[in-house]
């Protein structure tokens, strides 16, 4: 049976005909770029769309990204949650989309982090000034502990991707499905983001470098962190809002105090390194640390890996900003880059003014206020932004020899900093 076949018959086994599912926690991840390309003129190659980045990269490494975790998503402790997750098919619990993209991430390539690590361990190349792991067999000019590497850093993102689709019961709606399916769907997701993280530390132990294990389990601690700062803010706010039923009779004060967060962009600059950037940024520097090479090569690694990062999450950010008008009516994180920004223009003042003008018998209109935001400097800051991370990504790079995993490098970053 061929690795695509036993793709397709586990997202069978997760349910993943199905229909789509809301997800709470979850962050979106990049959606398909309509076109790429070196928005700077300096590539004559660059493909003409993200699928076609992503593909060409992976021939280059030597196997596709989404197949870096099979081993572990076709372990018998896995099948074996795979068929409690069975159980949610036909609930609204968002494990079950998490499950899906695992398999199916062709649009999303939810494993990009692990195929960057390859491309870059391949671009640096074995160390010539220390003694490279005499350990390690090099297939395609990468080391195999780097290619564990790339998969233990998926397996931690993966993991990650998992707890986030915990619901949290307290604000759960009617319109969710019954408490049973949420609460079984939740005990799922700890478990099976547990055995993720425990795969991934086990591995971490094979690779026996102290260095590395140090740089992962900060980039864990990193992420843990920086998630709990962006979910700290909307709990504290439903605590208020529950304190002060009384005082409030609309919904307009849980909208001041909650519903936007009152930061500047070095503040949402510093959360988002630690939620989105430090697992991608320590593991580059990882792989170089794996391969021996000095310190200058590993913070080249590592500042690449940090604002590529900053760059796709940006991107993701700005996308409900810049779609046709399908996705018009769909809603928007309001701590975005895009918006904070434009928050940061304006003043807390006149965003929370913008924000009551936008409601419609005590719901945001979010139509219209993207229709505000869009109006103001946002939105084009916020890509001078990704486009200014994107340069710091490709300076970065211009210490490693030109090859094609450096191009495929420079590619990636022409894709999310490319809004034409």
């Amino acid at each position: 049976m061929s690795l695509r076949q036993l793709l397709l018959r586990l997202s069978g086994y997760l349910g993943a005909s199905g229909p789509p599912h809301r997800q709470w926690w979850c962050a979106r991840s990049l959606d398909s770029i309509s076109s790429v390309g070196s928005w700077r003129g300096r590539s004559s190659r660059t493909p003409a769309h993200w699928n076609q980045v992503v593909s060409e990269a992976e021939k280059i490494v030597g196997y596709p990204a989404s197949f870096m975790s099979l081993r572990c998503l076709l372990s018998d402790e896995l099948s074996n949650i795979a068929m409690q997750v069975r159980k949610l098919v036909g609930t609204q619990h968002p494990l079950l989309s998490t499950a899906r993209g695992l398999v199916h991430d062709s649009r999303h390539n939810l494993q990009l982090r692990g195929l960057v690590v390859l491309l870059i361990s391949k671009a640096a190349g074995p160390s010539t000034g220390n003694s490279p792991c005499q350990n390690y067999d090099m297939v395609s000019g990468i080391y195999s502990c780097q290619r564990s590497l790339a998969e233990i850093t998926e397996l931690i993102h993966t993991a990650l991707l998992v707890h986030r689709g915990i619901v949290n019961l307290s604000e759960l709606q009617s319109s969710d499905g019954p408490l049973k399916d949420m609460q079984f769907g939740n005990k799922i997701a700890i478990l099976s983001g547990d055995f993720l993280l425990a795969n991934a530390c086990n591995g971490l132990a094979l690779l026996q470098n102290t260095k590395v294990s140090e740089l992962l389990a900060s980039a864990l601690m990193d992420l843990v962190q920086g998630v709990y700062r962006e979910n700290s803010a909307s709990a504290k706010a439903l605590l208020q809002r529950q304190e002060d039923h009384c005082r409030f009779q609309d919904n307009q004060g849980y909208i001041e105090h909650s519903i936007t967060d009152d930061i500047g962009v070095s503040t949402w600059k510093e959360q988002t390194f630690l939620s989105h950037c430090a697992l991608l940024a320590k593991s580059c520097q990882a792989a170089m640390e794996l391969a021996k090479h000095d310190a200058e090569v590993q913070d080249m690694a590592f500042q690449y890996g940090k604002h590529m990062a900053m760059s796709h999450k940006i991107n993701s950010d700005l996308q409900p900003f810049i779609k046709d008008k399908a996705s018009d009516s769909k809603t928007f994180n309001l701590n975005s880059a895009p918006v904070v920004l434009h928050q940061e223009f304006l003043g807390r003042d006149v965003w929370i003014k913008q924000i009551r003008e936008a409601q419609e018998k005590g719901r945001l209109n979010y139509t219209k206020l993207r229709e505000t935001i869009k109006a103001g400097k946002g939105v084009t800051s916020a890509i001078d932004l990704c486009r200014y991370h994107g340069n710091k990504a490709l300076e970065a790079l211009e210490s490693f020899p030109p090859s094609e995993a450096r191009s495929a490098l420079e590619n990636i970053v022409f894709a999310v900093t490319r809004f034409s």
